[in-house]
């Protein structure tokens, strides 16, 4: 049965939530969509500021009220949720849309969250018809896709897949959102309390419930990478981003093997000694242990975003030492303007162009080829095979 609306963005008053409602109102007159969030007069004032129609639909709902989310989710054929931490927030919006068979995309980058979440609701998904579809903006669709990408061609190429792939990060300009890190905070302060979820985000395989692969890379420590011909450092969003490439080797039938191994390091800038120095110091950086970063809500101007930029590798080795390797660029700030852009192209992706039973999913599992074709022709996102 037809939904009333196409997309409702939930959480459309705050920062990347207005982002994405502004993408929709710029790009897809012909979807029906609509805003919702806590307060109807914000909801109106953020309308009119990011030039959406004035006849676009406004819905207030609250995750204090279970009642008001389940009467939004009946109304949309997919909601975009943007309101973190996840793990605070997320849960009863989560079961509305799997109660109501609805879709759903997140921005989730929080391991302990999307454990708890797939082994609560993953057979109701299933049953429902709900797509449930975590983590698509930077967190972790560059990643997830530039790793898919690498592996068909290996397939293509050597008919079969890399049994190891290298994720680095060679180019970044961007600032990680007030949501990352109120969710690195949150997450923390749950590992603090609960042993279990420290073994969630330690554990490489917690997002594939029932297998357990080789050993993998740490990835924790400077090391000089032959592969790049450089020093590379730790990556503070790869606790995520590998737990979701391995998630979606698993729901795919493992087309990447099941000894795949993945890790994901910046390249440091520099070379030789420079080069050592620079890794080490990256190493001893990390945002979330500050005392304060950027709250929810607030994110970088507008040039900055449209300044932003990321250069992404994805090094895939075989056995005998052949190499392949994919090129992601993102044209927009990892944190905002890439991510609002992927998170509304994954929504149209679901409307549009996959089917897909229910259940709880990577972008890659999913929707890989139809979601790369689409950021390509309209979210300044490109995957070559260099």
């Amino acid at each position: 049965m037809a939904r009333e609306f196409d997309i409702i963005v939930y959480g459309a008053t705050g920062f990347t939530g207005r982002l994405v409602a502004e993408y929709l109102a710029a790009n897809y007159a012909d979807v029906k969509w609509a805003m919702a969030g806590r307060s109807l007069t914000k909801l109106q004032e953020v309308r009119d500021e990011i030039g959406a129609s004035a006849d676009t639909p406004l819905i207030t709902a609250n995750a204090d009220d279970p009642a008001s989310l389940k009467a939004m989710t009946a109304r949309a054929s997919v909601i975009i949720t943007t309101v973190g931490p996840y793990q605070l927030y997320g849960e009863p919006l989560l079961a509305a849309c799997v109660e109501t068979g609805t879709a759903y995309v997140d921005l989730c980058g929080e391991p302990n969250f999307m454990h708890a979440m797939i082994g609560k609701y993953q057979a109701a998904a299933e049953a429902s018809g709900a797509r449930i579809v975590f983590s698509c903006g930077f967190d972790s669709i560059p990643f997830d896709l530039g790793v898919w990408v690498v592996e068909q061609e290996c397939i293509r190429r050597f008919g079969k897949p890399a049994p190891r792939v290298k994720g680095r990060v060679r180019q970044m300009k961007g600032t990680f959102s007030g949501g990352t890190f109120a969710s690195g905070k949150a997450t923390a302060a749950a590992a603090m309390k609960d042993p279990s979820v420290f073994k969630a985000l330690l554990d490489p395989f917690s997002l594939t419930p029932g297998f357990e692969g080789p050993s993998q890379p740490k990835g924790v420590m400077p090391e000089y990478d032959e592969a790049v011909g450089g020093w590379v450092a730790p990556f503070m969003m790869a606790v995520i981003n590998t737990k979701n490439v391995h998630r979606t080797n698993f729901l795919s039938g493992h087309p990447y093997g099941q000894d795949f191994r993945y890790d994901e390091m910046m390249v440091a800038p520099g070379i030789g000694e420079m080069g050592k120095a620079a890794a080490e110091a990256i190493a001893k950086m990390n945002p979330m242990n500050a005392d304060k970063g950027p709250a929810p809500g607030e994110g970088p101007s507008k040039e900055e975003r449209e300044t932003g930029f990321y250069d992404l590798a994805f090094i895939a080795e075989m056995e005998d030492g052949q190499r392949v390797t994919a090129t992601v660029k993102g044209d927009r700030d990892p944190g905002y303007g890439s991510t609002s852009k992927m998170i509304a192209e994954s929504a149209m992706c679901l409307i549009r162009d996959v089917e897909g039973k229910g259940g709880i999913w990577t972008p890659g599992a999913l929707m890989a080829e139809p979601l790369r074709k689409r950021l390509e022709a309209h979210a300044g996102v490109v995957i070559t095979i260099d």
